[in-house]
């Protein structure tokens, strides 16, 4: 199934596209699924079946995907964990060594963005405002001390993220919370791909595109840490809960390696896909407010 958090008017709902239709899961079970997408995936493996039920079964035709406003699959995820030099292509890129074990950080849920919002920054901030594709991987029931061959167990789905980074202020303090946690800066989406339709996160193709420029273009396969032995390490330190998001790092390409570097610059598009999930797209633009 792809799931998503969409609007038709000022209140948001879950549904399930089909068909290149927009199916509300909470009326076409009869009331039986929840409207939000956390309280979807606290109930469980049992929702993911009430949802396919529901759908084999329900007479809704829905709405036309183009008239609804999606938003982040998971708008305020209760943690974003991140992963730093994860792609041992990236490694290369940059000349450095592999990590021995996962390198991890987090972004703020006030940094995420649906498809086609704007990416918005003030030039007086950060001047080099930066892309990342990443696969991220939606948890589906809490996890705590979970083995590396249990772990996708836990997980609900998939969708894409564009990690966007401010180099200069990551760099620039010494920690990457701050620039990785600007408003806007976490794009998700365009929906979340369930774990069924997935059979191996580790295969598949990663891919950015600046302005028509494809800029990364690479494979999960080069995950130094697979979407496996992440889950089982983050859940080792603190328990993983029913949607939160772990981004699972980006391919070579970004902007702060390239000779000369190329930053996001207002009026940009910049589009971010992943294999079997989709593409999310978003403008760019200058925050003067």
């Amino acid at each position: 199934m792809k799931l998503v958090t969409f609007s038709t008017g000022n209140e948001l709902r879950l549904g399930a596209v089909v068909d290149d239709r927009v199916i509300d899961l909470a009326v076409a079970s009869g009331g039986v699924l929840p409207g939000d997408m956390i309280a979807f995936l606290q109930t469980g493996p049992s929702a993911m079946a009430a949802a396919q039920q529901a759908l084999k079964e329900t007479t809704e035709v829905g709405v036309p995907l183009d008239d609804v406003l999606l938003l982040a699959p998971v708008t305020v995820p209760p943690k974003i964990v991140a992963v730093g030099q994860n792609y041992m292509d990236h490694v290369r890129e940059q000349g450095a060594e592999p990590p021995k074990w996962p390198i991890l950080f987090t972004k703020f849920s006030t940094a995420v963005i649906g498809p086609g919002a704007t990416i918005r920054w003030d030039p007086a901030l950060t001047q080099q405002v930066d892309y990342e594709v990443e696969l991220a991987v939606v948890i589906g029931q809490a996890a705590r001390r979970v083995p590396a061959e249990e772990a996708l167990e836990y997980v609900a789905g998939y969708t894409v993220c564009n990690d966007v980074s401010a180099r200069d202020l990551q760099f620039g303090d010494g920690q990457w919370v701050r620039g990785k946690s600007l408003d806007t800066f976490c794009p998700l989406g365009p929906w979340l791909v369930t774990r069924d339709e997935i059979p191996d996160p580790q295969a598949l193709a990663v891919r950015t595109t600046l302005n028509g420029q494809v800029m990364q273009d690479s494979t999960t396969a080069e995950m130094i840490f697979g979407v496996r032995e992440l889950i089982a390490f983050a859940s080792q330190a603190f328990t993983l809960l029913p949607g939160d998001v772990i981004v699972t790092g980006t391919p070579p390409g970004v902007g702060v390696f390239r000779d000369p570097p190329v930053f996001l610059n207002d009026g940009d598009a910049i589009t971010v896909e992943v294999e079997g999930i989709g593409a999310l797209s978003n403008p760019c633009a200058h925050d003067l407010v």
